[in-house]
C-alpha cells in the first residue's frame, strides 16, 4: 500500500523507484490485477472490457508473466512417408527439438559425404585444367575448356539439388516451434491478425510436379496460437474478428490443438493437412462496451465458464496515493523513452491536473494513460528542445497547446472562423438566440465548442411536431420535444396548437458532424421563450444543462472542456447544471475570466440569460411557477 506522504518524498521523478515487474506497472487496476494472478494460477481465460487507453494489453503482458514456470515445448514437422499431405507433428521438451534437428542434418551430411568429396575433386581439375590447356594448346583452347568446365560445374550443381529433392533417403525435419531460448511463457499479441497468420498456414509451391517441389511438411508455418502454446494468445477488439475466425479460436480452446492446413484455396497449400499441433494458450480478449454485441455468444460463453470477465476501470479517486501512482506511472514513461528527462515534482502536480480535467468528474483521476503517456512525452521533448535539465510544468502547460487532439485543433478553427464571420457572437442581445455549448472528440478525449442555437416562433399551429435543423440525432431530437410540455407548465399554453416552433443548431453538420445528447436542452428552450415572449438573450452568456419535463437542470458530462471552450470563445458567463459544480477543474487563470452560475431550475437559467428589462412582469409570472 502507498502511503499518503510518499507522494512528498521526491523532488524529481528521478528518485522514484519503478518496478521491472509488468503486474507492478499497472495503475488503477487492482481489481484487474487480483484476477489476473488468479488466472494465471490456474490457466483460466479473460475477458478485458475497457475505453481504449486503460492497460488491457499490460494486463495479459502481465498475466503470461504471472504463469507459474513450467516446462515450454519445441514442435517439429516431419515428412509423412505414407501421405506427404500429412505432415507429422512431433511435440519434444524445450531445447531438445534442435538437438534433434542437428542429429538429423547430421545424418544427412553423411549420405552426401562421397559426393561432396567427389565434387570437390571436379571443381578442382576445373580450376586448373584451363590453365593447362592454356598452355599446351593456346588461349583460344583454354577459354573453351573455362567455359566448359563452368557449364560442367552448374549442371553438376543442378543434378545434386534435384538429387536432394528427389532422394529416399533422411529428411531434416523442419523446427516449427523453437523455445531453446526462451525462459518465460510466450504472450503472443494476434490483434488484427489475418486467418493464415493466426490459425498457421502452408505455403504455396509452384514446383508440383515431377518431384521437383518443396515437401509439404518444409512448408508448414505455424500459427500464433501454435505459438502462444503454454503461455498467452491476446486479442484485442475480438469482436472485429471474423465470426468464422472466432469459431476456430473457439476450437482451439476446446481442443488444445489445431492442424495448420493452407488458408487459401487458390493455393497447392490448402491440399496439406498436418497432424493437429498443440495449442494450449490461455486467451485474453480485450474490446470497447460495443465489443460484446459482436462477440461469438460461444467463445464468450467459453471464456465465462472456464475463467473471467473483467470490466477495466477508466477512473479512479483522487487520493494521495493515487497520485503518487501517477507519479511511478510518469517515471515509468521516462525509463521506458530513455529519450526525455525526469519531471520535477511541479511538472508532476500539472501532469496530475491533467488527469483530473480528462477524467470529466470530480474527485476522480483517469485511467485513459496512453493519452496521458502521449503528454509526458510531448513535455520531454519541448524541455530537450529548451536544453531543461527537467520537465518542468511549464513545459507541460505549453505541451498542452502544440500536443493538441485533432477535435481540439478543430474546435480551434471553427471558432476562429465562426467569429470572424459572425456565427458566434459574444456582445450585446438578440431575440431567439443563444449560446450553447457542446463537446467533440472520442471516448478517450473531449473538446468543447460553442454551438450557437436560433429559434423563430411564427403563428400558425399547423405542423404537429417542432421543425429543428442541423443534423440532429435521436437524443437531440426527444430534447427538443419535450420543451414543450415546459412552455405548458410555464405559461399555460399549448404552443403546438397556436404556433409552428424552429429550432435551428447554426453550422453543426459540417464541423461537428452533427447534434447528439440533451445537454442543449436549456439553450433550446431558452431560445423558444426569447422568440415566443420576444425577450432579448444576453450574447455574453453560454448555457448547457439537460433539462427535465419538471423544469428541472440535470447534470451533462464535458463541464470542464465546454468553459474552457466559452473562455476561449470571450464568452463572459456560463450557465452550468449545479449538480456538476464539483466536475469543474480550471486553472485560477481562467477562472478569473469568466463568472460560472450553477442553475438547479430552468427559471435561474431565464433570469441570468435574459435582458428582463420592460418584461419584469413575465419573469415575475415565470418565478410563481413551482
Amino acid at each position: 500500500m502507498v502511503s499518503p506522504k510518499s507522494v512528498k518524498k521526491f523532488k524529481t521523478t528521478k528518485d522514484i523507484k519503478t518496478s521491472p515487474s509488468t503486474v507492478n506497472q499497472i495503475v488503477g487496476q487492482e481489481e484487474a490485477v487480483d484476477i489476473i494472478k488468479k488466472a494465471a494460477r490456474q490457466r483460466r481465460n479473460v475477458l478485458l472490457i475497457g475505453e481504449p487507453g486503460t492497460g488491457k494489453s499490460l494486463t495479459g503482458q502481465a498475466l503470461a508473466e504471472l504463469i507459474p514456470k513450467g516446462e515450454l515445448d519445441d514442435i517439429l514437422s516431419f515428412d509423412n512417408p505414407s501421405d506427404e499431405h500429412s505432415p507429422i507433428i512431433r511435440i519434444f521438451p524445450r531445447g531438445e527439438g534442435k538437438t534433434h534437428v542437428n542429429k538429423f542434418k547430421i545424418e544427412s551430411l553423411k549420405q552426401f559425404k562421397g559426393q561432396m568429396i567427389f565434387f570437390y575433386i571436379l571443381i578442382a581439375i576445373s580450376i586448373f585444367s584451363p590453365w593447362w590447356v592454356r598452355k599446351q594448346y593456346g588461349d583460344i583452347m583454354a577459354a573453351a575448356s573455362l567455359i566448359s568446365s563452368m557449364m560442367f560445374i552448374a549442371i553438376f550443381i543442378l543434378f545434386l539439388n534435384l538429387n536432394k529433392k528427389t532422394r529416399k533417403g533422411i529428411k531434416v525435419p523442419k523446427m516449427l516451434i523453437d523455445n531453446s531460448r526462451k525462459e518465460k511463457a510466450p504472450f503472443i499479441d494476434a490483434t488484427g491478425s489475418h486467418a493464415g497468420a493466426l490459425l498457421g498456414d502452408v505455403l504455396h509451391d509452384p514446383l508440383q510436379s515431377g518431384g521437383l517441389g518443396t515437401p509439404a511438411y518444409e512448408r508448414l508455418v505455424p500459427g500464433m496460437i501454435h505459438k502462444a502454446n503454454k503461455g498467452v494468445l491476446f486479442i484485442d477488439e475480438v469482436g472485429n474478428m471474423d465470426p468464422a475466425t472466432q469459431q476456430e479460436i473457439l476450437t482451439c480452446m476446446q481442443e488444445r490443438k489445431y492442424p495448420i492446413t493452407g488458408q487459401s484455396e487458390r493455393s497447392s497449400g490448402a491440399m496439406v493437412r498436418s497432424e493437429e499441433a498443440p495449442t494450449d494458450f490461455i486467451l485474453v480478449a480485450a474490446g470497447t462496451p460495443d465489443t460484446i454485441k459482436r462477440m461469438n455468444p460461444a467463445l464468450r460463453s467459453r471464456i465465462r465458464g472456464y475463467g473471467y470477465e473483467i470490466n477495466m476501470n477508466h477512473s479512479m479517486d483522487d487520493t494521495i496515493e493515487n497520485q503518487y501512482k501517477l507519479a511511478v506511472f510518469i517515471a515509468q514513461e521516462v525509463k521506458k523513452d530513455k529519450k526525455i528527462p525526469h519531471f520535477t515534482k511541479d511538472a508532476v502536480e500539472a501532469i496530475i491536473q491533467e488527469a483530473r480535467i480528462r477524467s470529466g468528474t470530480s474527485k476522480k483521476l483517469t485511467l485513459r494513460l496512453r493519452e496521458l503517456g502521449g503528454l509526458v512525452r510531448a513535455a520531454g521533448d519541448l524541455a530537450l528542445e529548451q536544453d531543461s535539465k527537467y520537465v518542468q510544468s511549464k513545459h507541460v502547460i505549453n505541451a498542452k497547446k502544440f500536443a493538441r487532439t485533432l477535435e481540439q485543433q478543430i474546435v480551434d478553427k471553427y471558432i476562429e472562423n465562426k467569429k470572424k464571420y459572425e456565427v458566434i457572437v459574444t456582445t450585446g442581445s438578440r431575440v431567439g438566440r443563444v449560446n450553447g455549448l457542446a463537446v467533440m472528440g472520442s471516448d478517450s478525449y473531449f473538446s468543447g465548442l460553442v454551438l450557437p442555437i436560433e429559434s423563430e416562433v411564427t403563428p400558425g399551429g399547423k405542423r404537429s411536431d417542432f421543425i429543428a435543423t442541423g443534423k440532429l440525432g435521436e437524443i437531440a431530437k426527444e430534447a427538443v420535444q419535450n420543451v414543450s410540455a415546459i412552455i405548458l407548465k410555464y405559461f399555460g399554453e399549448d404552443i403546438k396548437e397556436k404556433y409552428d416552433i424552429f429550432i435551428q443548431f447554426l453550422q453543426t453538420a459540417s464541423e461537428s458532424g452533427g447534434v447528439e445528447g440533451d445537454s442543449a436542452s436549456i439553450a433550446v428552450a431558452t431560445a423558444i421563450i426569447s422568440a415566443l415572449k420576444k425577450v432579448p438573450i444576453k450574447q455574453g452568456v453560454a448555457m448547457t444543462g439537460s433539462l427535465s419535463v419538471r423544469g428541472e437542470v440535470l447534470a451533462v458530462g464535458g463541464i470542464t472542456q465546454k468553459i474552457e471552450a466559452a473562455i476561449q470563445a470571450g464568452i463572459k458567463k456560463v450557465i452550468i447544471p449545479k449538480s456538476n459544480a464539483n466536475d469543474i477543474i480550471l486553472s485560477p487563470e481562467d477562472k478569473k475570466k469568466v463568472k460560472i452560475v450553477l442553475a438547479d431550475k430552468l427559471e435561474t437559467v431565464l433570469e441570468e440569460a435574459l435582458e428582463w428589462k420592460g418584461h419584469e412582469a413575465l419573469l415575475r409570472k415565470i418565478k410563481k411557477v413551482k
